[in-house]
């Protein structure tokens, strides 16, 4: 009889959530090494070298591949046999501890980001619990759990759909692709859940993120099954929309496809799409009572050696002192090397100064926003002598409902972002002679070394 230790679980929750914050799966790193070697467009090239170099950083440095530090979802198959040393602890409340513990490691803190009463108050609960937590009773005598933290921008666009029963799935896929935008951080990974019921299909979804990327030892082999099959012919048709990189265009949209069935009704088809950004985090471990699970560090030589250089063409911009007659010069894909100050927020802030304004208060004394420009981004908490941590963009679709007040009433000259922007708010930057920048999603620690200081 195996006799599994509730500190066991909690402590191995704890050390996967730290590991994964700065480990990307190898087999995620060797897919996109393929796709850097691959790729065509300088642009996409570019975006996926700024990945896979912070990756590296994240791993020698121990710190957050993204600033988003994601939602945490477990799924924990226990075995019939099993026996718990302890019973004052529910299997959710011991991953909880564990997420807890995660999260506030003063030697690698996680950012915070998940809100109780989210119709409500949304009040941080400071420790990014409670986690998600899907257990299933197994055959065996041992515990298994497969967990991730996933970010909010690859887990909004996720899809789901009630097809008829003669619809066709990748017909589907390709349609729905382009209408997710980049603010999904490709290329990842597409998780297909198909059959069951509309809860069903979802989880089947999320749970098949948790494979490996093994796309291409499947094209060398063959399709054998409906589901292999169907996994090729989404994977082809995926990468054929020109999505690319961070929205970039090029040869590579996806990395690889994941599907996982159940049976349905005679009348349904439900299908979920979740899509995995470029900071995809999992790692699967197994209790078997001898203690908790022992997590191997990669070796940094498995990490591939890519320079990255914005090359002669890229224009440096000094933001104390750019001036209206300068951004009129810049040009449509264009790289800028930035220097100078810049603000920073987000769609709390940016709600709080809609609140100030409407109001008749007006924005507190020192905040001008005048010929300056805005980073959307909300950066992990700085350790040791960091100005601050991982601080990657975040999407900017988010701000496009106050990017009219922003541009019309506090005189802001710019906005940096992830991916694109919605239509209405792209005519309003051509209005207002205003511009907005994309930084790559993905490259969180990589930016942070460029941010000298902060208050």
């Amino acid at each position: 009889m195996t006799v599994i230790r509730k500190q066991d679980v909690i402590d191995s929750v704890a050390d996967a959530l730290q590991y994964i914050s700065y480990y990307h799966p190898l087999d995620f790193v060797q897919a996109l090494e393929k796709a850097y070697h691959a790729e065509q467009s300088s642009a996409a090239k570019d975006a996926i070298a700024q990945i896979l170099i912070n990756s590296r950083m994240s791993a020698e440095g121990h710190r957050p591949i993204c600033q988003d530090t994601g939602i945490v979802t477990c799924f924990v198959n226990i075995g019939m046999a099993v026996q718990w040393d302890a019973t004052d602890m529910t299997v959710q409340e011991m991953i909880d501890e564990g997420v807890r513990r995660a999260y506030t490691n003063p030697d690698n803190p996680l950012r915070a980001s998940i809100l109780l009463d989210p119709a409500g108050k949304r009040t941080n609960s400071k420790d990014n619990t409670p986690s998600v937590v899907h257990i299933n009773m197994v055959p065996g005598d041992k515990v298994e759990i497969q967990i991730a933290a996933k970010g909010g921008g690859s887990e909004n666009k996720a899809k789901m759909v009630m097809l008829n029963p003669s619809d066709d799935i990748a017909e589907w896929v390709e349609k729905t692709l382009p209408t997710m935008g980049a603010g999904w951080c490709p290329p990842g990974m597409l998780g297909i859940g198909i059959g069951g019921t509309a809860e069903k299909a979802a989880v089947l979804a999320k749970e098949s993120l948790m494979e490996s990327v093994d796309i291409h030892e499947l094209k060398a082999r063959g399709a054998e099954t409906t589901e292999e099959k169907l996994r090729l012919e989404i994977f082809e048709r995926a990468n054929k929309t020109g999505i690319g990189a961070q929205g970039l265009g090029g040869l590579t949209t996806v990395l690889d496809v994941k599907i996982k069935t159940a049976p349905t009704h005679a009348a349904s088809k439900p299908v979920c799409m979740i899509p995995n950004c470029a900071a995809t985090r999992h790692v699967h471990f197994t209790l078997d009572g001898s203690g908790p699970a022992d997590l191997k560090a990669p070796k940094l030589e498995d990490w591939p050696e890519i320079s990255w250089d914005a090359g002669d063409k890229a224009r440096r911009v000094n933001l104390d002192e750019v001036t209206q007659a300068d951004i009129e010069t810049w040009k449509t894909g264009e790289t800028l090397l930035l220097s100078g100050k810049m603000l920073t927020g987000r769609d709390a802030a940016h709600k709080r100064i809609q609140q100030l304004l409407e109001s008749g208060e007006g924005l507190p004394e020192g905040v001008d926003f005048n010929g300056k420009f805005i980073y959307y981004v909300g950066p992990v908490d700085a350790v040791g002598d960091e100005a601050v941590g991982p601080a990657g963009p975040t999407t900017s679709t988010r701000m496009d409902k106050f990017t009219d007040m922003m541009l019309s009433e506090t005189g802001i000259a710019g906005m940096i972002g992830k991916a694109e922007r919605g239509e209405q708010t792209v005519d309003l930057i051509k209005k207002h002679k205003s511009v907005y920048l994309m930084a790559v999603g993905g490259a969180a620690y990589l930016v942070s070394k460029a941010i000298k200081s902060a208050r």
